[in-house]
This record gives structure tokens, sequence and C-alpha cells, in this order.
């Protein structure tokens, strides 16, 4: 009973917060992993394609994570599956700490990429369905903006942590979403949509995987696989490598990472300003505009003559792409009912990291085949365009309806 008083006290705005900053500890996770390979390169000797492996490894365990905690959020829980995703990664980060070398570390990144990936699309579709509905992509958009907050936090903690008291700190204060799930267990209560289903019989979990192809939702499905896949290729080449990329144009490792401190600045305005337009314009074309700007601003970073102009580029792709990506969870987490909602959220994201996964395995290895940096973020400009192009000619507009139920 003190659990149902509790529950029904909860506004939606605390519920967004409390269920971003878990998120803010993910996006905290990811962050510091990119400042902590540019340290272990040159203290455990590590090639090119090893830095590569470790952020694919992480894409590994988030892509199954992702599908699994999917299915098992129509199954058990929006509520449920959230918090245990988030144990899940926040103990294998503060392991991290302990690893000896990079086959310990390679396991380890494997588990917190599970947890990682199977908290995003719990998260969001529990944010949705917690939402009022002319507020509910709004509210979806300013949840991924909390990536943006955990991403500006692990800049700072890599700015004055690594290079003072180590990566293994830092990995350690990645483990604090441990105990705040604790708190998680008490605040927050399951999704009303979903508490309203759990009352009708439940279908097996793959018999809803099947739905996802039905003659109904099939172009929604192959449209968001494409989208999932060309937009995480994006994001995870290019801002995993960006502290490296900075240190191999001639940058010191404390110049570059004061620099991707400054760039990781403009993910806010870039959410904000989707979160608002999302609402306004609808979310396909807020998706297509700042895909294909993201585009215009990657290829303008490959080729950034001087250091002003890299700013500017850099500051540009922060902005657009994060934006996209706000706009894309927000397209994404309304194209399917309730019923198998979380199925259709995980599996497509789960998909998207294969992009991911492969995004900066690929450019260890063209860095280390020595390919110009201009011709890497021109197969960045080259994929982002490809997923302006799918969302625009087969999107479908989620803006308007009457229910997401």
């Amino acid at each position: 009973m003190l659990q149902t008083q509790a529950e029904a006290k909860i506004s939606p705005l605390r519920m967004l917060v409390t269920s971003g900053i878990g998120l803010m500890f993910d996006s905290l996770d990811v962050g510091i992993l990119a400042f902590v390979v540019v340290v272990l390169k040159n203290a455990w000797h590590l090639t090119a394609q090893q830095v590569g492996m470790l952020g694919s490894i992480n894409l590994v365990g988030m892509a199954v994570g992702a599908a699994m905690a999917g299915m098992l959020a129509d199954r058990f829980g929006r509520k449920n599956v959230f918090l245990w995703t988030l144990l899940v990664y926040s103990l294998a980060t503060g392991a991290s700490a302990l690893a000896v070398g990079f086959a310990s570390l390679f396991v380890l990144r494997f588990l917190v990429g599970w947890g990682l990936g199977g908290e995003l699309p719990v998260a969001t579709t529990f944010v949705l369905e917690s939402s009022p509905e002319q507020e509910r992509a709004r509210r979806v958009v300013w949840l991924e903006s909390f990536w943006a907050l955990g991403s500006l936090v692990s800049a700072i903690l890599s700015y004055f942590v690594i290079p003072t008291l180590g990566w293994r700190i830092a990995f350690l204060i990645g483990a604090v979403p441990a105990l705040y799930a604790i708190v998680l267990r008490r605040e927050l209560p399951e999704s009303p949509l979903f508490k309203k289903l759990s009352k009708t019989k439940k279908e097996s979990p793959w018999s809803k995987f099947s739905l996802l192809w039905s003659q109904t939702n099939r172009t929604q499905t192959i449209v968001l696989w494409v989208l999932w896949f060309s937009i995480l290729f994006a994001y995870y080449g290019m801002f995993l490598w960006l502290p490296s990329i900075m240190v191999g144009k001639g940058f010191s490792v404390v110049r570059s990472f004061g620099y991707t401190l400054l760039m990781t600045l403009a993910q806010f305005p870039g959410y904000i300003s989707a979160a608002y337009l999302v609402e306004t314009w609808g979310r396909k074309k807020v998706l297509v505009l700042y895909s294909i700007l993201s585009a215009f601003f990657s290829l303008l970073f490959g080729f950034a003559p001087n250091t002003a102009v890299l700013l500017i580029a850099g500051l540009g792709l922060s902005f657009f792409n994060l934006g996209a990506i706000g706009s894309l969870y927000a397209f994404s987490v309304e194209q399917y009912p309730t019923a198998y909602r979380g199925t259709g959220m995980g599996w497509a994201m789960g998909f998207g990291r294969i992009g991911g996964l492969i995004a900066p395995y690929l450019v260890g290895i063209l860095v280390g085949t020595h390919v110009a940096i201009s011709s890497i973020f021109g197969m960045f400009f080259v994929i982002t365009l490809i997923a302006a192009l799918v969302a625009w000619i087969w999107g479908l507009e989620t803006k308007g309806r009457a229910s997401v139920s």
C-alpha cells in the first residue's frame, strides 16, 4: 500500500528526471571510454585495431542487450527491466577499474554494453507511456538530452580526473548508478499503459517479434532498422574516435580533451531545439533536417583547414547529430502499439548497434592504414545522407496521432 501511495505522488516531470539520470550515467560511461582509450593506447601499447575492438565489443553487448531487454520489458514491465539493466552496466563499469590488460577489459566492456544497450529502449518506452499525449515526443527528446549531460560530465571528469588520478578512478565513478538503482526502486511507478496491458493475455516474446514483420508493420520496421544502423554508425564512428583524432591532428592530450569538452557543450542546444520542434514541425521533418545538417558538418570537420574551422565544424556536428538522435527516439517509439513497443524499439536499436559496432573498428583499420581523416568523414557524410533520404521517402509521421496505446 505504501508503494502505491508513493507511486501516485510522483509527477510525470519527476519521472522524466528520475529516468533521465539513469541515461546520464549511461552516457557518462560511453564518454569515459573514449577518453580512457587515449591513455590506454600508450600505457598498454594497444594497436589502432585493438582500440577499435574495445569500442566495438561495447556495441556487441548493446545490440544483444537492446533486443533482449525490449522483449523482457514487454513481458515483465518497463520499470523492472530498467532497474536490471542499470545494475548490470554500473557494476560492470566499476569492475572495469580492476582490468589488468586488454582481454579482461574486453570482456567487461561486453557486460557494460549489455546493460547500457538494454536500458536505452526501455527508458524511452517508459517515459513515452507515462507522459501526457500532447507532450510525449517532447519529453522523449528531453529524456535523451540527459545523454548530452552525461557526455559533458564524462568530458569534465576526463579532463580533470584522468590526467591526475588515472583512468581507474574514472571507471569507479561510473559504478555510482548501482546505488542510484536503489532509489529508483522506490521512486518509479510502472508505465500506466503497460499496467492496462498486463491485465490482458500476454503473448510470447517471439510472437511479438513476428508482428514487427507483419504486412502492417513491415515498412516501419525496415525504415527504423536502416535509420538506427546509419545514424549509430556515424555517431559511434565519429565520437568514440574524436579525442584520438584531435591528438592525431597535432593537439596534446589535455588540449584535445579541452576542445572535445567544448564541442560537447553544443549537444545541449541541439537537444533543446529538437525537443521544441518535434511537437511543432513533426518528428519526421526534424529528423530529416538535422540529419542533413549533421552530414554537412561531418564533411566540414573532415576537411577543416585550420583550428577555427575544426571547432566550428565540431560544434555544428555535436548540435545536429545529437538533435537528430533525439528526434529519432521520438520518431521510433511511436511506430508500434504498447503490446510490442518495447520489442520493436529494442530490436531497431539492437540492429542499429551493429552499425555502431562496425564503425569504431572500421575507423581503427582506416587510421591504422593511414587513410586520410577527410576520407573517413566523407564516409560518414554519405551514410548520414542515406538515413535522411530513407526517413523522408518512407518514414511515417506520427505527430497528431490520437493515441499510442
